[in-house]
């Protein structure tokens, strides 16, 4: 069985991601990170971008993202 990733976005917070996943930038190098569950900011405002440094809570990042259903054609 082939393990598997998961993304979980947090309420006003990053995304976290586990399990098997590389992160890589616009020019496809790759982000190194020696864990299996790292942090993304989605707030725009972290210092080790793309990895979350807490910045979005002293900030008051707001989120209004939901996992939406998809709606059917």
């Amino acid at each position: 069985m082939s393990e598997t990733t998961k993304i979980t976005v947090l309420d006003n917070g990053p995304f976290l991601v586990a399990g098997s996943f590389v992160v890589t930038d616009a020019v496809g190098q790759p982000y190194y990170a020696d864990r299996e569950q790292i942090a993304l900011c989605r707030c725009g405002r972290s210092s080790g971008s793309p990895f979350c440094d807490g910045t979005h809570a002293k900030i008051g990042f707001s989120a209004t993202e939901r996992a939406v259903p998809q709606v059917q054609d």
